[in-house]
C-alpha cells in the first residue's frame, strides 16, 4: 500500500444566525484530499433536529420556482449537494436571499419561515431534510395567510 497524503480538514461545524428569525447558516467540516472532497454532518451532533424524511429537488427547468410556502410545525434543512440555487427566507418582517453553492453549507428553516427556491443551475440537486413526515395540512401556501399567522403568533 502506498502512503496517503495528509488530509486537510476544515474546522468543526459552525452555525451563523441570520437576520431572519428561525434561519441559521451551517458550515459543516470539509475533508479534501487527492481522492476528492467529503463533507459530513452528524444528526446527533450539531444538527438542529432529527430528520424523519428527506427529498431531493433536481431537474428544475430554467426560471422555475420551488417552495413558496411555510410550515406550521415542520423544520427543514436545505443543502445544495450539487450545483447551485438561490433560497429566499422570510419571517414576516425580514427577508434574506442565500446562495447555496457548496455541499458543506446548508440552511436551517424553523417552522413559520416562508421559503422560496429558484435560480437552479441545470445540474442542481437540492437535498432537503424534514423533521416530520409529509402532511399537507402542515403547509401554508398563501403568503397573505402566512403573514396573518405570523401576526397572530407574534
Amino acid at each position: 500500500m502506498s502512503e496517503q497524503e495528509p488530509v486537510k480538514i476544515a474546522s468543526e461545524t459552525t452555525i451563523t444566525p441570520t437576520a431572519v428569525r428561525g434561519v441559521d447558516i451551517y458550515r459543516f467540516p470539509l475533508v479534501q484530499d487527492s481522492r476528492g472532497d467529503l463533507t459530513v454532518g452528524e444528526f446527533e451532533n450539531r444538527f438542529p433536529f432529527r430528520p424523519k424524511r428527506y427529498f431531493i429537488v433536481s431537474g428544475v427547468p430554467n426560471g422555475e420556482i420551488r417552495g413558496e410556502h411555510a410550515h406550521k410545525e415542520c423544520h427543514q434543512f436545505l443543502i445544495c449537494a450539487y450545483g447551485q440555487c438561490s433560497v429566499a427566507v422570510d419571517d414576516g418582517a425580514t427577508r434574506l436571499e442565500i446562495q447555496l453553492d457548496k455541499p458543506n453549507v446548508g440552511i436551517y428553516l424553523a417552522p413559520m419561515v416562508w421559503g422560496r427556491q429558484w435560480q437552479y443551475s441545470a445540474d442542481a440537486a437540492l437535498l432537503v431534510f424534514a423533521s416530520e413526515l409529509y402532511d399537507p395540512g402542515d403547509y401554508i401556501r398563501e403568503y397573505d395567510a402566512f403573514l396573518k399567522a405570523v401576526r397572530r403568533a407574534g
